[in-house]
């Protein structure tokens, strides 16, 4: 099995453009979702977790622990240096949900215009062991957010 590398977004349904008013005739395509991970360690508080697409939405973040932390660790993470998820505390091998930060939840909805780097923070005191993997979800969307073709692409 290989690798391939498709440039987005995708959309998957079986009604393109709305014809009607029954679901049958309605257009029900959407975004394809995807998914990245960034591996992380306690020796490395701060980085780059992913690079995701402009316009993505973000559908789910985890951090799952494999090797617990030497200490009660924070995880969160940003984009562009304005946090967007809850901070989800890491005190035991498993998986733990960030949800969308109260102040910022834009960032869920729409990472931007560009390109943008998702980074992540990790807080612990004195860690000498730890190690998990960031995973994000996200929909790959156009540059401004569409998930609809524009009137001049149908």
């Amino acid at each position: 099995m290989g690798f391939a590398t498709h440039l987005g977004p995708w959309l998957l349904g079986t009604t393109k453009n709305t014809t009607g008013t029954t679901a049958a005739t309605t257009r029900n395509t959407g975004c394809t979702v995807v998914s990245q991970s960034a591996d992380v360690v306690y020796g490395t508080l701060t980085g780059n977790a992913i690079a995701v697409p402009a316009g993505s939405q973000i559908v789910d973040v985890k951090v799952v622990t494999t090797t617990v932390f030497s200490a009660a660790t924070t995880c969160k993470l940003s984009i562009g240096g304005t946090d967007f998820t809850t901070t989800g505390t890491i005190t035991n091998v498993g998986s733990v949900a960030l949800g969308a930060n109260a102040t910022t939840p834009a960032g869920w909805l729409n990472v931007g215009a560009t390109d943008t780097f998702i980074t992540y923070t990790l807080a612990g005191t004195s860690l000498t062991t730890g190690a998990a993997t960031i995973v994000i979800t996200y929909a790959v969307r156009d540059s401004s957010g569409n998930q609809a073709q524009p009137a001049n692409q149908q």
